[in-house]
């Protein structure tokens, strides 16, 4: 009780020292030059201070430092260095790039070396448990499926990081997810670093909400993606039988892995290059259409909500749950393409009567 009791003031005074760090950091950033300028890419109008993540990562770091010491008996909160070492690679790279543009290369190899330096230390899945199929058993090859994870979805929350509000409020979502899991499962070292993590995510959202006076930069938004695919590994070292916990590690940001996956697959279709700067992201699209950030941003927490609810059935465990969740996974994602193409036809139409008003004129 004590040690939960604790884990709520720390959410709490994570929040305020991200708030008020942020607003600190703004005024730095903006006499230093570290702005966002805008572009034919960007979605935002005016110079913005960019790299505010900083704070979130310099907050969750170090309340997950003293959640660790305070929750974990005697000498064993050393198990979470890796996390701490990881993410913190993550943070550095991510605040280099802000600063002076990086390779991409170096980037990746830098997410590569930081997802192993997790799985080295807190292990990987050994075996998986899918919907209606059953434990799958993965043997050697879950190092892989592992480190794949960790590094596409610290990519992925990077490449979704591109409106308002959008990757912080999902943070929100996700952590707080993770702080139930956490406290239920009777793993605090998961529920508090969850709880800091919504904390500073909240903190900073309270700035990035539309319109943005500061963005977190790709320092906030890559450290955001690896903790949460962290999470599962972590909860997977300290509960071995938590073979069904990937699903719901994905359950609870799946709005952002299906919009990276879908819009990948269809540049690839079209024979674009997949690596290069664009805004036909699902978010980007409907954002363009005039559904407004804060709009898009609010569906995809709502979206990450509805897949935080079906992480909670999945995890009872019971045949109806993988069925429920098996049918509402693919019509939440035909529901998020449609509001998208909705948004082109309504971009489209928008486009057509402007253009005929200036030939009236």
């Amino acid at each position: 009780m004590f040690r939960m009791f604790l884990a709520v003031v720390l959410c709490i005074l994570a929040m305020a020292a991200t708030w008020s760090g942020t607003a600190r950091f703004r005024v730095w950033a903006e006499k230093r030059q570290i702005v966002d300028m805008p572009n034919e890419r960007s979605s935002h109008t005016r110079p913005t201070p960019r790299g505010g993540g900083l704070v979130i990562v310099s907050v969750t770091l170090l309340c997950g430092f003293l959640l660790a010491v305070v929750s974990l008996p005697g000498g064993s909160w050393i198990t979470c260095v890796p996390y701490l070492g990881g993410s913190l690679l993550v943070a550095i790279v991510s605040w280099l790039d802000d600063v002076r543009t990086l390779p991409s290369w170096l980037r990746l190899g830098a997410h590569l070396l930081a997802a192993c330096i997790a799985v080295a230390g807190l292990g990987y899945w050994k075996e998986v448990s899918l919907p209606l199929v059953g434990t799958v058993s993965l043997g050697g090859w879950g190092a892989v499926v592992t480190v794949f994870w960790i590094v596409g979805l610290t990519n992925a929350y990077n490449f979704m990081d591109g409106t308002d509000g959008i990757a912080g409020a999902q943070a929100v979502v996700a952590s707080l997810g993770w702080a139930v899991l956490g406290w239920i499962g009777g793993i605090p070292m998961v529920g508090g670093l969850g709880l800091a993590l919504a904390g500073s995510s909240l903190g900073f959202l309270i700035h990035n909400w539309p319109p943005a006076r500061i963005f977190m930069g790709d320092v906030g938004s890559a450290f955001l993606g690896y903790t949460l695919a962290v999470f599962p590994v972590m909860y997977g070292f300290f509960d071995e039988a938590g073979s069904g916990i990937w699903a719901v590690a994905l359950l609870l940001v799946w709005p952002f892995v299906f919009d990276t996956l879908f819009t990948f697959a269809r540049r690839l279709r079209k024979g674009e290059n997949v690596f290069a700067a664009h805004r036909s992201h699902l978010y980007q699209r409907m954002t363009t259409a005039h559904s407004g950030h804060a709009r898009v941003a609010l569906l995809y927490s709502g979206l990450a909500l509805i897949g935080g609810l079906l992480a909670q059935v999945w995890s009872t465990r019971v045949a109806r749950g993988a069925v429920t969740v098996t049918l509402a996974l693919p019509l939440l994602c035909l529901g998020l393409w449609a509001a998208a193409v909705i948004g082109d036809r309504k971009r489209i139409e928008a486009g057509r009567s402007h253009g005929r008003v200036l030939g009236q004129n």
